[in-house]
């Protein structure tokens, strides 16, 4: 029997637009996407008929969106840009940890958390992507070198992104702490950290194995745009 909780994991970028994230949404109708400046994520619903289709277009603006469905699901007038294969991870079990080393971090913080996003490429980091949740980074002599945050947030789940170590001070740990760190936050809140990985970045399954996670599912994030906005080849 399918659960409110299975649901949510099943289409967690819809969950969280139409619920928790609905501040920072574009929608129309059924459908719905961040605002491009937070995260390139759209979703439809679960049987997404043909309304709920041209609503996403409409809200493309001709921007290409990520959405977490086989390219084979979407309709034959949208433009594939780009396919990633990854995982849904969860069952997160926290090792202790000390606060010594973490800051929260807030908007003062931004410059950095992009300047480190740009070297350590943990996946798309916008210009408003902090505004997705609670960011905890470490810094060392002035700088920030390693950051986790909250993406996708659902009535239940909070889902752990952003996660990455400057490649100068990568091997000392700082990811596990981060991420067991925000871990708790989230437990704090009632709800439970989740995670999605490129199946390409065995660092980070590794680390997310370590830290006790099982995968759920695979999954598929398909960049596309409208045909009728496609960019020219």
């Amino acid at each position: 029997m399918t659960t409110t909780v299975d649901r949510e994991l099943d289409n967690p970028v819809l969950h969280s637009l139409m619920g928790p994230h609905r501040g920072v949404a574009l929608r129309d109708g059924r459908a719905a996407r961040f605002h491009p400046e937070v995260a390139p994520f759209m979703a439809v619903p679960d049987g997404a008929d043909e309304e709920d289709w041209r609503g996403l277009a409409r809200l493309t603006r001709g921007v290409p969106g990520l959405i977490f469905r086989p390219a084979a699901d979407l309709p034959t007038d949208w433009k594939i840009l780009h396919r990633i294969e990854g995982v849904q991870m969860v069952g997160l079990k926290t090792r202790a940890w000390t606060a010594e080393d973490i800051s929260l971090l807030g908007p003062t913080d931004i410059p950095e958390m992009r300047e480190l996003a740009a070297v350590a490429e943990p996946g798309p980091f916008g210009a408003r992507t902090a505004e997705t949740g609670t960011y905890f980074g470490i810094r060392k002599q002035g700088r920030l070198v390693a950051m986790a945050g909250e993406r996708f947030q659902t009535d239940h789940w909070v889902e752990v992104s952003a996660v990455c170590t400057h490649p100068d001070w990568r091997g000392r740990g700082y990811a596990t702490k981060l991420v067991a760190a925000l871990a708790d936050h989230v437990r704090g809140r009632g709800k439970e950290p989740f995670g999605h990985v490129v199946g390409a970045n065995t660092s980070a399954l590794r680390l997310y194995e370590e830290l006790g996670c099982q995968v759920r599912r695979s999954v598929q994030a398909t960049e596309a745009v409208p045909l009728d906005s496609a960019p020219p080849m």
